[in-house]
């Protein structure tokens, strides 16, 4: 089954750009990709520009409306994803416990559902 794992963070959280730390993180990210890619349970996944590069669309009574920034305005933001093909729950949460940023935000686990369109 596929799983989607939300990475959230407060924005400045975390370590800061050019410091150990900083790169210590980034390896950790290096090195969770290179164990989901081995372990074949890699789909996708990448990081997202920043919030202030959002715009959210709204459809009102057939007008298309747009506004900067996210939907919700939240202490945590959306920063990243994977797309991760597991055996169950259990399998994905044990990845996302994994991803580096699940230190000092937080990583949402949702299963994908599968529907087919054709």
């Amino acid at each position: 089954m596929q799983y989607l794992l939300l990475i959230y963070a407060a924005e400045n959280s975390g370590p800061k750009p050019d410091t150990p730390e900083f790169g210590a993180m980034f390896q950790a990210y290096m090195d969770f990709n290179k164990e989901t890619k081995a372990a074949g349970v890699h789909i996708a996944g990448q990081a997202l520009q920043g919030i202030e590069t959002a715009t959210t669309v709204r459809l009102k009574s057939d007008k298309t409306q747009t506004f900067d920034g996210p939907f919700a305005e939240t202490k945590e933001v959306l920063g990243g994803y994977y797309l991760l093909e597991c055996q169950d729950l259990d399998e994905a949460l044990a990845y996302a416990a994994k991803i580096p940023t699940a230190a000092w935000g937080s990583v949402e686990v949702r299963p994908i559902m599968e529907l087919d369109f054709e």
